[in-house]
């Protein structure tokens, strides 16, 4: 695996550039990542296939490429258990390494750590996840959450379920109800949820589940009452299962029963078995492992015994969010050394390479990874407002497939939002917002 890989540079001398270096200079050409992981716990079963994409995909960059312009990648693990204390810890702990950025992978994480990296300097990449108002970039400088965030990814859902149903104004009177886990992440959505709900007149109920999720008996007994007409589940771990279980078991129809992108995926689908055929959730990349740069992973690290788990998981939906992840880091990465004419990029620069990032159709196939949409980020806009993917689950195949077109989120409604809720931020942390017209 990179992890162990990558000490092994550490740990002796290379050649760069043709030339043997010493210890203490291969330490200085390195560019250090830490990963805020979870192999252990409750969560391992997602946490797991997360981790092995960003490790792979970092590792390519050393086999294939010899590191990001020459310069080797050391991608660090610390086991998180998806504890928010054991988080911030581990953070701490890699603060002396000086890391070029902070994945968290975890909602409660990130919201400990946005008051610390200002005063670090190490950017948090909390992609998809984590506090949606980080997308004002004004006032969250240090905190990236694109390419969407929760709140773009309800008025998305909505969107589709209205297209559904004949177009937005025939979603007057509907019932949407919103199963959530109890948690700073399961409540993301809600405020959407509720504004969207006063504008377009269906009726919502919101349902809370406590950690780990596998009491919902109640829950599904306020459903069967209730009779919505579709379901909106933002859930994780087995509580993603359970509710999958009890949805089939009431005839509930799969179709109508959407997941959030942390709420679709392999793992929770295997035990439901048949039961869960037509069962969709949100995205924002396509599933599946036949791009060519699964390909370059598969020769480059896999074909080299350096893979951090079983090839045959290549491409599952969790392992592709973390890859593309850590494209998106790496390319941030390769701006910064652009930008400031370095090698070994700092914290600051890396935020710079994050706050540039523009991804075109024509860089996503460079890439390897054709039929992504463009995606843009901006000194106001650490989100990017990307469009949704809706995938939808083959029990009889066990894979996904995508069920729809990119559905565009509602700017209009959810960008004052996000600005609202920074601006009351920025006020109770005397937080004066940037004026981006001055930024380089």
């Amino acid at each position: 695996m990179i992890r162990n890989l990558t000490l092994s540079v550490l740990a002796a001398s290379v050649l760069i550039g043709g030339f043997a270096v010493d210890k203490a200079t291969a330490a200085e050409e390195t560019i250090f990542i830490p990963g805020l992981v979870y192999r252990t716990g409750p969560y391992a079963p997602g946490g797991i296939p997360s981790a092995n994409g960003l490790s792979d995909y970092f590792n390519l960059i050393n086999q294939r490429d010899g590191g990001a312009n020459g310069v080797k990648l050391v991608f660090e693990e610390c086991e998180t258990g998806y504890n928010t204390k054991v988080g911030v810890e581990c953070y701490e702990k890699f603060k002396s390494k000086k890391p070029i950025v902070v994945i968290p992978y975890s909602t409660g994480i990130t919201y400990q750590l946005i008051p610390k990296t200002p005063i670090d300097k190490i950017p948090v990449f909390s992609m998809g996840y984590g506090r949606t108002s980080a997308a004002d970039g004004r006032v969250f400088k240090w905190v990236f959450n694109f390419p969407t965030t929760y709140w773009s990814q309800a008025s998305a859902i909505i969107n589709y379920i209205g297209s559904q149903e004949g177009g937005i104004p025939n979603l007057k009177g509907k019932k949407i109800a919103h199963i959530y886990h109890n948690s700073a992440y399961g409540k993301e959505a809600n405020p959407t949820l509720e504004v969207l709900s006063k504008k377009l007149g269906y009726k919502l109920k919101l349902l809370a589940v406590d950690h780990p999720g596998q009491e919902q008996k109640a829950t599904w007994l306020q459903i069967r009452r209730w009779k919505p007409d579709y379901i909106f589940l933002s859930g994780w771990g087995v509580m993603n299962q359970v509710a999958l279980k009890e949805a089939s078991g009431i005839g509930f129809p799969m179709d109508h029963f959407i997941g959030n992108w942390w709420s679709g995926t392999e793992v929770d689908m295997g035990p439901v078995g048949a039961g869960g055929h037509g069962y969709k959730a949100a995205t924002f990349h396509p599933p599946g492992g036949k791009s060519k740069l699964h390909d370059d992973i598969r020769k480059y690290v896999y074909g080299k015994g350096l893979g951090a788990g079983k090839v045959e998981r290549i491409g599952e939906v969790l392992y592709n969010r973390a890859m593309l992840n850590a494209v998106f880091v790496v390319e941030a990465i390769r701006a910064a050394q652009k930008k400031f004419g370095v090698k070994v990029t700092t914290g600051e620069q890396v935020r710079w390479g994050l706050e540039n990032t523009h991804f075109t159709e024509a860089k996503w196939a460079k890439l390897g990874l054709k039929g992504y949409p463009e995606i843009k980020v901006s000194c106001e806009d650490h989100e990017g407002g990307h469009p949704v993917l809706i995938q939808q689950w083959d029990a009889k195949a066990k894979t996904w497939n995508i069920a729809s077109g990119w559905n565009p989120v509602m700017k209009d409604i959810i960008r004052p939002m996000i600005e609202a809720d920074a601006a009351k931020f920025a006020k109770e942390n005397n937080i004066t917002p940037r004026d981006c017209s001055k930024e380089d």
